[in-house]
């Protein structure tokens, strides 16, 4: 993997897979914390209420090493794990997978557990454009309000991300800054008097 990228979905996909009956609805998102798988898990119930499974498996974080598989009553270790193998064999992270059962009457057993969930996932990754992200290292900036123009001329050259802005006497933003340009961009910062620079913890 490139220290200077990640790989994660650019928008949500659904997959369905079909055996014996029993159907197995893959949903694909790209997510950033757990808050929000939490958020969409509780949507989908809503939405499939007579299913009887949702098995979920997420990566989040640049080193992916925030991480979960449910197999959602279904037998220990056939749905979760076979969806974050999926997740896994495609070094994606920032990503959450849901499949969805209604069940067909028909038991499937251990292994076409497995096969069903793996299935239905990699149709959903299939359909889900795979991109490039910067790795970004985050920073928040403290600057006079005639900086302006300066500051963000920086930030559109390297390519940082902002992603909050406050304004009263002065000017606050929490940017990311490409971890690939990290030292350029911090010396063009350094070269702006009065310009204050803050790393934010992960």
């Amino acid at each position: 993997m490139d220290s200077h990228f990640y790989s994660t979905i650019e928008k949500s996909a659904i997959a369905e897979f079909k055996d014996r009956g029993s159907k197995f609805l893959a949903y694909s998102y790209p997510v950033e914390s757990v808050d929000a798988c939490k958020k969409i898990i509780a949507g989908l119930k809503k939405e499939h209420p007579k299913a009887v499974h949702f098995c979920v498996a997420y990566r989040i974080g640049i080193e992916g090493n925030i991480f979960r598989a449910s197999d959602d009553g279904e037998p220990a270790g056939s749905a979760g794990r076979p969806i974050l193998g999926q997740i896994d064999s495609k070094e994606l992270t920032n990503i959450m997978v849901v499949v969805v059962r209604y069940f067909g009457g028909t038991l499937l057993g251990v292994p076409g557990l497995i096969n069903a969930y793996k299935t239905a996932t990699a149709l959903a990754l299939q359909l889900a454009p795979i991109v490039q992200k910067p790795i970004e290292i985050k920073y928040e900036l403290d600057f006079d309000y005639h900086q302006m123009n300066e500051v963000m001329m920086i930030i559109k050259q390297y390519n940082c991300s902002v992603e909050e802005q406050a304004a009263q006497l002065f000017v606050q933003l929490k940017i990311g800054i490409p971890k690939a340009r990290l030292e350029e961009a911090l010396n063009k910062f350094s070269d702006l008097r009065e310009v204050k620079l803050t790393l934010i913890p992960n």
